[in-house]
């Protein structure tokens, strides 16, 4: 099932988990290595990927598919 992925803080550092899910998928001492594990999944996928901040709150996005509204240009 295609789910969309989230990086977010983790006890351990920071986790990558698919939207809906209780558990995440893979733990990383860094944010940059969970984003890189995310970007990878979600390229398979095509789905999207949200990177949380230390507060929390999704600082960025990013769309590996077929974007509803593509830019013109």
């Amino acid at each position: 099932m295609k789910r969309n992925q989230h990086v977010v803080r983790h006890k351990d550092g920071w986790a990558v988990k698919g939207a809906g899910a209780s558990k995440p998928s893979s733990v990383h001492k860094t944010q940059s290595q969970a984003i890189s594990k995310a970007k990878g999944i979600s390229k398979t996928q095509e789905t999207e990927m949200f990177i949380h901040g230390r507060d929390g709150q999704i600082r960025e996005r990013n769309t590996y598919g077929r974007d509803p509204f593509p830019p013109k240009g």
